[in-house]
């Protein structure tokens, strides 16, 4: 299947790649389906292009990766409804919001996205009573030069 995208161009998209929101995402009425781009091979950073809007591209990241304390209780009726079980753990990941400066970049931690891989059918959960908010610091440290030109 082939999309457009204004980051990427036109892509060739798997099958594989579609991810469904049966519910849409919140803010964005209509949004159901999206393809899963990986950054790297072994990178936490991933893109959502939306497959009918090319203007429309997330940049989430799997949050375990830079936030080992961050968790949460999935309610039985979204692990009913995404078919969620022992054997099919979900995918997690939060949108990431990209300033200007890089090194501030951030993390949506109170939305986090869920994923059953083996449907493709997804949900973006919006935590209540929680301690997270929609701007956690990834790099809260900062990032090396050398990490910013490319080095290791």
């Amino acid at each position: 299947m082939q999309i457009k995208s204004a980051r990427f161009g036109t892509l060739d998209i798997d099958e594989s790649q579609i991810i469904c929101f049966q519910n849409g995402l919140p803010g964005f009425n209509g949004k159901k389906t999206f393809a899963f781009i990986a950054y790297g091979e072994n990178s936490p950073f991933a893109f959502l292009q939306d497959v009918e809007e090319p203007n429309l591209t997330f940049v989430v990241a799997e949050p375990f990766s830079f936030f080992q304390d961050y968790s949460f209780k999935l309610e039985d009726e979204v692990v009913a409804e995404l078919g969620l079980s022992d054997d099919n753990p979900p995918g997690i990941f939060n949108i990431v919001r990209i300033p200007e400066k890089t090194g501030e970049m951030t993390a949506n931690l109170l939305a986090p996205i869920v994923i059953n891989w083996q449907t493709r059918n997804a949900m973006q959960l919006i935590l209540e009573k929680s301690p997270y908010t929609v701007r956690h610091q990834i790099f809260p440290q900062g990032i090396s030069e050398q990490k910013t030109k490319g080095g290791k």
